[in-house]
C-alpha cells in the first residue's frame, strides 16, 4: 500500500479533509506530517499544526483547553475559515500573541492528542505511529537534550494514560510501525 496515494484519494473524496497523526513521543509524527504535506501540496493547499504549539506546557498539555482548541481549529477548517490560535512558547513558558493562518484545503494535526474523541467526527482519517515509548523517550532526549529528561519521564506516563482513556491506537484507521 502506498500511503500517500491512499491519503490523496481519501482527501480528494471529502471537502476540507483533516488528517490526525498520533502516537508516542519520538515516533516520527512531525516527520510524517511534513512528508504528507510535501507530497500532497502540489494537489491541494495544506496546513500542518503541531500539538507542541498548542500544549500549555508539560503539566497541562492534554487538558480541556487543548480539547477546546482542537475542536475550534477543526470546525474552523471545515467551515473554510482562517485558523486562529496562540502558540506555546516553551522558552518563556507562556502562550505568544495569537496568530491567524489562512484557510487551506487540507489540515494535518500532528502530535500526542491530535486524534482525540472530541474531534473524531471532524477528522477524515487518523494515523497511529507505533513505537516502544522508551525508544521514543531516547529519541526525544537525543533531539532536545538531557535537560528535559525529568519532564519526559513524567510525559511518558501522561501520554500513556491519555492513550488508554482515549483508546487512541485502536481508533486510528492506519497503524504504522516506526
Amino acid at each position: 500500500m502506498d500511503l500517500i496515494n491512499v491519503l490523496s484519494e481519501i482527501c480528494h473524496s471529502t471537502s476540507q479533509p483533516i488528517i490526525a497523526i498520533d502516537g508516542p513521543a519520538g515516533a516520527g509524527k512531525t516527520t510524517l506530517a511534513q512528508t504528507i504535506s510535501l507530497a500532497l501540496s502540489p494537489r491541494m493547499s495544506t496546513t500542518v499544526i503541531h500539538m507542541d504549539d498548542l500544549y500549555n506546557g508539560w503539566d497541562f498539555a492534554l487538558d480541556e483547553n487543548l480539547t477546546k482548541t482542537l475542536v475550534w481549529l477543526a470546525r474552523s477548517h471545515k467551515d473554510e475559515k482562517p485558523l486562529k490560535y496562540s502558540s506555546f512558547n516553551w522558552v518563556l513558558g507562556s502562550f505568544d500573541a495569537g496568530k491567524e493562518i489562512p484557510s487551506s484545503q487540507l489540515l494535518i494535526l500532528e502530535g500526542v492528542g491530535s486524534s482525540q474523541r472530541s474531534v473524531e467526527e471532524l477528522i477524515t482519517t487518523s494515523i497511529w505511529l507505533d513505537l516502544d515509548p522508551q525508544i521514543g523517550y531516547q529519541r526525544v532526549l537525543d533531539r532536545d537534550g538531557e535537560n528535559i529528561a525529568n519532564s519526559m519521564t513524567l510525559w511518558l506516563a501522561t501520554q500513556e494514560q491519555h492513550f488508554r482513556v482515549e483508546d487512541t491506537k485502536e481508533r486510528c484507521e492506519f497503524v504504522l510501525s516506526t
